[in-house]
């Protein structure tokens, strides 16, 4: 009965975490370019009574034998990079990706982060950055912006700006987008502002241009919406609550049991 104490306990405690990252997905179901998370569990030893195999007797084995289990614990929390839908904005610096690629990002301190969220915004030097103001990587800088009439991105990363100068229409092309792909995206470090950053898990960044060898392509105008499916996590989020409150069951009907036993002598 005290086994079962500690082992309703552990339960209840992977169902609190269980609805912590239930909680993260809807609270970010609105977020571009999020990427659910999935917390993954596993059963924690095993208190061997009798091995299976044992000998019974001279002639026979036991077949199964006798294991009890100590309960479960969080192995990880694993982000779910499928695609997310993609939503028509028309502005000429939404960028989407429709693949496996990722934005590469310049952070303060001369560090680098991945992003999926193509919200971008031009600084006050013409610089494509995201919205806190970090820069996109290879950076790409819009000079003389009081001239461009508009700016395309083609599926490929090529970026052309039109301008109209003394009355004649010119085109320039900037430097190309790049993206990133990763041997395994699931061992990125989430840092939160919608950036990642490359672990030994994840394997080093490799660099391809849009549209080829699986890097995905681009979208020009469109953002890619959060994958997060709010119908499942509704689902995952009262499968969770039942679960707790069956492991808090097995708490109190082991302190009932426990409670009966301390009465015996009396």
């Amino acid at each position: 009965m005290i086994r079962a104490l500690w082992t309703s306990a552990s339960g209840m405690q992977a169902q609190q975490t269980n609805l912590d990252v239930i909680s993260n997905n809807i609270a970010n179901v609105n977020t571009t370019g999020f990427k659910s998370s999935r917390a993954n569990f596993e059963d924690l030893i095993y208190q061997d009574i009798k091995d299976p195999g044992v000998l019974s007797s001279n002639e026979s084995r036991v077949p199964t034998g006798i294991q009890i289990g100590l309960g479960t614990k969080l192995s990880d929390v694993s982000k779910v990079f499928s695609q997310g839908s993609l939503i028509k904005t028309d502005r000429p610096l939404d960028i989407a990706i429709q693949g496996e690629g990722f934005f590469k990002i310049e952070i303060p301190g001369g560090g680098e982060a991945y992003t999926r969220a193509g919200n971008f915004q031009v600084d006050n030097e013409g610089y494509v950055v995201t919205p806190e103001g970090y820069k996109l990587s290879p950076n790409i800088q819009i000079s003389s912006p009081e001239t461009m009439v508009s700016i395309s991105i083609s599926p490929n990363g090529k970026v052309i700006v039109v301008r109209n100068e003394g009355g004649q229409q010119t085109t320039e092309e900037l430097t190309d987008i790049k993206l990133y792909r990763f041997m395994n995206p699931a061992g990125l470090k989430a840092v939160g502002q919608n950036l990642y950053v490359y672990t030994d898990a994840s394997g080093e960044p490799v660099e391809g241009d849009p549209n080829t060898d699986g890097f995905g392509k681009l979208s020009q105008g469109f953002l890619e919406a959060s994958n997060v499916n709010i119908v499942e996590e509704m689902v995952n989020m009262i499968v969770a609550q039942r679960a707790y409150e069956i492991n808090s069951k097995g708490i109190t009907t082991a302190d009932e049991m426990l409670r009966v036993v301390s009465n015996l002598k009396s």
